[in-house]
């Protein structure tokens, strides 16, 4: 999850970063262990040039779609061909700095609606100079061969997350060993080709479909692992790099997924801590660590009778988990949490439950992208005993979500397409790169960020102070637009912190407190689980 949501854990600061702070995190050296780069990239087969057509929408006037052929293996150019889906945006100034390719994250986040929030959300006299480009990766979304291992999968009610018994963690095993088994079955064939690094040379065909000497991109959280691996595939062909809530490139993916387990509970916690102080509103007390006592109370109930039929244990944390995403979640989520256990009425948890955590019929195409990435990306635990050690070590500190993560990834224990070795993304021949990353951001930790910001020579990070949120930019905050704003006009930037947005407020009796409207429109495009 990235999540998503996915380095060895770390204890996060429990205080705000200051700038000099930040600037003490940025000069302090990353260790990581020695990796490989990317074997060097072949010249891509020349690509037939784009037919854009018209596929505008009330919201985004001039979109347009187009589709694009790629080698299954490119190493094999000549062989089979799948296609990509994409849309764009164009430019409409009389110069242009060329594509600008969007990707929401995942992996298996489809992209295509992103370019016309992008574009949109961009000044204009910035937007005006680019074409963005939307794109759904290799198996996502419109794009074929589309992957879907297993419907069903996520069906209510799921066992218990948390193993307390024999039975419990094999009927867990059962399912996550079946849905590996399943995309075996059912995509052989196309699993060996489902990665990051052939989702990164896909670009260069993209690239030069588009007839672009070189080209700009901006990803978010998985999304920038994958812009990372194609600047180091093809740094001359970079123009620009935006790279937005930043995975750690030293703990992909199991590593990275143990890491985000603890800032998970730690943002939780906030959570937590925020109802704690409107007890007016929610009636849960004003003890943080009463709050949370109540919250597991509620786990624990849960597991002997199901709200609605549709709500247990393991749904109760897939429809919190989006809280950890972004804040704006918060009352909405606060409010389910007191009808339940101060009002014993379900239904409004059940609610929360089909708006936040329930797996929609296309999010079975996400989830089967998201496991064959990271399953071939790099080696897994083989030994299950590796990943019950681990687990339980590591719930013993973030109980929240460490085993409900754990069952998400678990199939990558069953994987039968081998692995491949992680490239590394160091890089010196890049143009400066822009980082932005919230402080308190749970999918990816602030530690991702400033590895990142040490193996790209010449990047500039920009840290908001205090915030949670994942995916920063054209959220809202004023600061961190602009910076986004200049350094694509101009290429410069430089490292910065700004204040985080402030926290939500409760709605009350007669008025709804809405999220941010930039926020809630990003987040709801963005390619993490929930």
């Amino acid at each position: 999850m990235l999540h998503p949501v996915p380095h060895p854990s770390k204890k996060r600061a429990a205080v705000l970063l200051s700038l000099s702070a930040v600037a003490a995190a940025l000069a302090s050296p990353v260790v990581a262990a020695p990796a490989p780069a990317p074997a060097p990239a072949p010249a891509p087969a020349a690509a037939a040039a784009l037919r854009w057509s018209g596929c505008a929408t009330p919201r985004y006037p001039t979109l347009q779609c187009a589709s694009l052929k790629v080698p299954l293996d490119h190493d094999r150019p000549a062989g089979r061909q799948i296609s990509l889906a994409l849309t764009r945006v164009p430019h409409a100034a009389a110069t242009s700095q060329g594509p600008l390719l969007v990707n929401p994250g995942g992996p298996g986040g489809s992209g295509r609606t992103l370019a016309g929030f992008v574009a949109s959300a961009l000044p204009k006299d910035v937007a005006a100079q680019y074409d963005v480009i939307g794109f759904d990766p290799r198996g996502v979304g419109r794009s074929e061969p589309a992957l879907d291992c297993g419907a069903g999968h996520f069906k209510p009610v799921r066992p218990d997350s948390v193993p307390l018994d024999p039975a419990t963690e094999q009927a867990n095993l059962e399912r996550v060993r079946s849905f590996a088994e399943s995309c075996q079955t059912k995509h052989a064939d196309v699993l060996p080709y489902v990665g990051t690094v052939s989702a990164a040379r896909d670009l260069e065909v993209l690239r030069t479909a588009l007839g672009a000497e070189r080209l700009s991109y901006f990803g978010y959280s998985y999304g920038t692992y994958l812009g990372a691996v194609y600047a180091r595939l093809h740094p001359d062909r970079v123009h620009r790099l935006v790279l937005d809530s930043v995975v750690d490139p030293g703990g992909v993916w199991y590593e990275d997924n143990l890491a985000q387990d603890q800032a998970f509970d730690a943002r939780h916690k906030s959570f937590l801590a925020w109802v704690a102080q409107y007890d007016a509103t929610y009636h849960l007390g004003t003890d943080p660590a009463a709050v949370e006592e109540r919250w597991y109370a509620m786990r624990t109930a849960l597991r002997s009778a199901p709200a609605g039929g549709k709500v247990g244990p393991a749904e109760l944390e897939d429809t919190y988990m989006p809280g950890g995403y972004y804040n704006g979640y918060w009352p909405a989520l606060a409010e389910a949490f007191a009808a339940y256990a101060v009002r014993e009425d379900p239904k409004p948890l059940v609610a929360a439950y089909e708006r936040f955590g329930a797996v929609e019929p296309s999010a079975g195409n996400s989830y089967s992208v998201y496991t064959a990435v990271q399953c071939r990306d790099s080696a897994w635990p083989r030994d299950w005993n590796t990943w019950r050690a681990d687990m339980w070590r590591t719930h013993a500190k973030a109980p929240f979500m460490t085993w409900n993560n754990a069952w998400y990834n678990a199939p990558c224990a069953f994987w039968k397409t081998e692995p491949l070795r992680t490239p590394d993304v160091t890089n010196h021949d890049l143009p400066p790169a822009l980082l932005f990353q919230a402080s308190e951001d749970a999918a990816t930790p602030f530690e991702g960020a400033v590895a990142m910001h040490d193996k790209l020579a010449g990047s500039a990070l920009v840290v908001e102070e205090g915030g949670g949120n994942h995916g920063v930019a054209l959220s809202g905050n004023k600061c961190l637009d602009e910076k986004l704003a200049a350094y694509l006009r101009t290429g410069q930037a430089a490292d910065a912190a700004c204040p985080a947005q402030p926290a939500p407020k409760p709605a009350t009796a007669t008025r709804a407190v809405p999220p941010s409207a930039g926020g809630a429109a990003l987040h709801g495009l963005l390619g993490f689980r929930g």
